[in-house]
This record gives structure tokens, C-alpha cells and sequence, in this order.
């Protein structure tokens, strides 16, 4: 299994596993699935947050070895500019969903503590699965054009 598919893939679990927190959140009201609630909610939280800091550190490592390969072959060309600019919009949309995941968790203690009510962390949370979403979208467009890229830069090391 390869990094990016493994990246991919604690994504995606995540994200499932943030549905699975809103799930069990809708069915809380009175109910003993609240511990299931929290328990998926730290879990989920947990995993999005390593699996999106993971892909961005994956990807500015990819970026690095396309500009060192380039260097040491002697290549000339836009690889480089081109790896960049397919990683540029993982990093705000990967930001951006793991501040509102972990909003939504710091939010979730505030609605336990009764300091704030239910709607306004479930609609929190509805925000943070789409930006998820998107994230996740956009993260396999950059994996996808970036194995292109080192693709292209290996075949003219070989040439």
C-alpha cells in the first residue's frame, strides 16, 4: 500500500467517523449513546487531525524530492512550479477543516457543560464534515497531479 493511499484512507475513516459522532449525536437526547457520541467524536477529531497534518508534510516532501531529482539530473522545467501549485490549496482547505473539526470537539465540551445549546455545535459539526468533504476532494487532486509530476520527472532521469 503506498503513503498516499494510506493518507487517503485515514481521511477518509475519519470522515466516516465524523458522520458516525453526527449520527450518534442526533440520537443522544436521552439516551445512553452519548458516551458512543464523545467517544467517536475524540476518536474521529483525533484521526482527521493527524491524517490531514500527515498529507500536507507527505506533500511538501513530495515537493522537495521532484526540486532535489531535478537538481541532481540536471533537469530543467515547470515540475517543480507545478507540484506547488497542486499542493497550494490543500493546505488552506486542510487547515480550514481541521480548525472547525476541532471547534466542533471544543464546542461539544461546552454543550456537556450546558454553557452552550446542542444546535449551535451541530451545526458546527455539519460544517466541519463538508469542509472534510472538500478537503479530501482537493487532497486527491493534489495526489493525483503530484504522482503525475514524479512520474514525469523519473522518466526524464531515465531518458
Amino acid at each position: 500500500m503506498s503513503v498516499s493511499a494510506a493518507l487517503l484512507t485515514a481521511v477518509g475513516l475519519g470522515l466516516i467517523g465524523l458522520i458516525t459522532t453526527a449520527f450518534f449525536g442526533l440520537r443522544v437526547a436521552g439516551s445512553a449513546d452519548i458516551w458512543r457520541h464523545i467517544s467517536f467524536g475524540i476518536f474521529s477529531t483525533l484521526l482527521i487531525l493527524l491524517a490531514h497534518s500527515m498529507m500536507m508534510f507527505y506533500l511538501i516532501g513530495k515537493g522537495k524530492a521532484v526540486k532535489d531529482a531535478m537538481a541532481e539530473g540536471q533537469l530543467t522545467g515547470d515540475q517543480y512550479r507545478r507540484i506547488a501549485a497542486a499542493r497550494k490549496p490543500v493546505f488552506s482547505i486542510a487547515t480550514l477543516a481541521m480548525a472547525v473539526t476541532m471547534t466542533t470537539a471544543i464546542l461539544g465540551a461546552s454543550v456537556d457543560t450546558g454553557v452552550l445549546p446542542p444546535i449551535v455545535h451541530a451545526m458546527v459539526a455539519y460544517g466541519a464534515i463538508a469542509c472534510n468533504l472538500a478537503a479530501l476532494r482537493t487532497e486527491i487532486a493534489a495526489l493525483t497531479e503530484s504522482t503525475r509530476i514524479v512520474d514525469e520527472v523519473n522518466r526524464l532521469l531515465r531518458s
